[in-house]
């Protein structure tokens, strides 16, 4: 398994309006930052790329040190795994 890390700013756009007074991070700004780190690691072209299915299992807060965990299979789907510390944030896969 693959691994990489990345980090949420609390100061990201996307805290503004979701949610004022209890901010966690959007989903889409998760989505994009596992496919464009996947997609440079891999070398993938990300218009070809299709999410087959996404678990948000518990909110990311600001100012958040993420790691990523992906794998390739050998069908040609990555599945992937968000941690923020031990605890599971998100899972999912995509087609490249």
């Amino acid at each position: 398994m693959n691994t990489l890390s990345f980090y949420i700013p609390p100061d990201h756009p996307a805290f503004a309006g979701h949610f004022p007074g209890m901010p966690i991070t959007p989903g889409v700004v998760l989505l994009d930052e596992v496919l464009h780190a996947i997609a440079v690691a891999q070398k993938i072209d990300l218009k070809k790329c299709k999410i087959g299915n996404v678990k948000f299992l518990n909110p990311v807060l600001p100012d958040s040190e993420l790691t990523l965990h992906y794998e390739p299979t050998p069908n040609g789907s990555i599945q992937f795994i968000i941690k923020q510390g031990e605890r599971v944030a998100v899972t999912g896969a995509f087609n490249a």
